[in-house]
């Protein structure tokens, strides 16, 4: 399952981690809708708002299906018959969608008979695993493994002011399947709502729990899956499945509390090890990517700022932690990727009601 996510970046960052290429090649950038709905948050549970991708052929007639929009989305789907008229008197849960019975529920079967495909938008998500003999969870970040990139003219190349419009080489972020609806309430303004869609976890995770998200890996994927006006329904679900091209570590239980919205939520902790942990590469980056992003503590009145636009992390909490082993190679690149953003953290908006 999946009930817990971090979505942190700025918008123009994150729009810029977004890039893609349309049917005819050409390299565009994402454009926003409600772009004032979207809240940052390193801890994002259900009911509130995330980011995500899906064509813009939803929105305006007479446009290549290939061409996408981000639009902040309410967590939870609200099915468009649904006749109340407060979305928390649904009856039953809607944070996630099985695999296995989609197209037997109308919630969802409805919505994804019409194209309402969606990408949800994440640095990673966040998932429990019941410690053995006692009550006790242990949570964990799952995302993507991060490969360091080398940029033609060193770091100078990254802080040119023509930077933020070339592609996002970074954090890669996590792109995980969903389904969305629109619902007019019977006053107020219509309401747009998304399930994540869940498969069995793959074997490196399985451990952790027994559902994942369903991650569609790569371009070609996230391309097929949006793209309602040319790849079928059937041709679609055939990108639900579990994928092994993923990493985590452990974190600290600040993330047990969805109010908590810090850098520490996603930070890696320690764990009680008999041997002497290893450091992997994915967890090393995220260590980097945290610990550049955090306000200077003499002067937190008047932080630098940061031409990426990307916000820096603090190291605080992490300048003493040893790492627990870890799958991948890209723990390395998470300290670099959080030394490179701003050393003010992104405000938090309110999210509307």
């Amino acid at each position: 399952m999946c009930g817990r996510t971090s979505c942190h970046l700025p918008r123009d960052v994150l729009t810029r981690a977004c890039a893609y290429h349309d049917r005819q090649g050409r390299q565009r950038l994402p454009q926003w809708r409600d772009p004032d709905k979207y809240c940052p948050s390193y801890n994002k549970s259900p009911q509130s708002s995330s980011p995500v991708l899906l064509s813009r052929l939803h929105f305006e007639k007479d446009v290549d299906s290939s061409e996408r929009i981000i639009i902040p989305m309410r967590w939870g789907l609200v099915p468009s018959w649904f006749k109340e008229n407060d979305p928390s008197k649904l009856q039953f849960n809607t944070t996630n969608c099985r695999s296995d019975t989609i197209m037997e529920k109308q919630s969802f079967k409805v919505p994804l008979g019409k194209g309402r495909r969606c990408v949800v938008l994440a640095d990673g998500f966040y998932e429990w695993q019941r410690c053995q003999g006692t009550s006790q969870r242990q949570p964990y970040f799952i995302y993507f493994p991060q490969i360091k990139t080398e940029k033609p003219g060193g770091n100078d190349a990254a802080d040119s002011p023509d930077s933020k419009e070339k592609v996002w080489d970074n954090w890669r972020l996590l792109t995980m399947a969903g389904i969305f609806d629109c619902w007019e309430p019977p006053e107020g303004e219509r309401l747009y709502s998304y399930s994540i869609i869940t498969v069995d976890s793959c074997r490196g995770l399985s451990e952790i729990h027994n559902r994942m998200p369903a991650i569609l890996d790569g371009e070609e994927a996230v391309s097929k899956w949006l793209d309602f006006g040319e790849v079928t329904t059937q041709e679609a679900l055939k990108l639900i499945h579990p994928i092994d091209n993923i990493t985590f570590h452990p974190v600290s239980s600040v993330v047990n509390n969805s109010r908590n919205n810090t850098p520490e939520c996603l930070a890696p902790a320690d764990l009680v090890v008999k041997k002497e942990p290893k450091t992997s590469g994915s967890s090393q980056r995220m260590m980097q990517w945290l610990a550049t992003k955090s306000p200077k503590k003499e002067a937190p009145e008047s932080p630098k700022k940061d031409e990426s636009g990307v916000p820096q992390w603090s190291s605080q909490f992490l300048q003493k932690s040893s790492l627990p082993a870890k799958r991948g190679t890209s723990s390395s690149l998470l300290d670099r990727w959080l030394k490179q953003e701003k050393e003010e953290e992104p405000v938090t908006k309110q999210p509307r009601s």
